[in-house]
């Protein structure tokens, strides 16, 4: 279940594990968190074993460049195969899998208008075709969203963030340079961490 609010949620996000892009995590206790403009993140859970994982990608494929670019770790496509076998390492089971995804909004035109659209459709396609079902998701719109994953009972928290601020801004910033410098360097850069939101 998707939810959008819960008492004590702020203390969770402090508690959380935050999740870059081209990150991933999977975790049985700590909490898991991203912040997504035009990105998509991915949640997995196993509900026998109370495992959840979370992603967090920037484009749906870099297969055409991929080899030793370290950019790859962007990529939807990789993203999705390493959380996958993360999950299946930590012993869970692919036909008890079920997803959760979220973002692809198109929150600044600056960013390629169809980078979030293409996300969410790589997303739903790839989703359907490992068999995994995707139970919740919330994708489009223009707002960037903070997301709390709880790995022990699935449940994903997603807020809408509404105003147009600071840490809209960054998150905007953040996104065009990355996208600018992965189109520019053919794929010599290091992957590049951005700070807290």
């Amino acid at each position: 279940m998707v939810k959008t609010a819960m008492p004590g949620l702020k203390q969770i996000e402090l508690a959380a594990r935050v999740i870059h892009p081209g990150g991933w995590a999977v975790e049985t206790e700590q909490p898991l968190a991203t912040l997504l403009g035009s990105c998509v993140a991915v949640c997995l859970f196993d509900e026998k074993l109370r495992l959840a994982g979370m992603n967090h990608f920037l484009l749906p494929t870099r297969a055409a460049q991929a080899g030793d670019d370290p950019d790859v770790v962007l990529a939807g496509d990789y993203a999705m195969d390493v959380l996958v076998n993360a999950m299946l390492a930590r012993g869970a089971n692919r036909r008890r899998l079920v997803a959760k995804a979220f973002g692809g909004a198109n929150v600044s035109r600056a960013i390629q208008a169809s980078i979030g659209e293409k996300n969410a459709e790589f997303t739903v396609k790839w989703l359907d075709g490992a068999g995994i079902p995707l139970v919740a998701s919330d994708f489009g719109g223009q707002w960037p969203r903070k997301l709390v994953l709880l790995p022990d009972t699935g449940d994903a928290y997603c807020r809408r963030q509404m105003t147009a601020g600071n840490g809209l801004q960054k998150l905007l910033n953040d996104e065009y340079r990355y996208r600018k410098r992965l189109d520019s360097d053919n794929g010599r850069s290091r992957v590049e961490l951005f700070g807290s939101f």
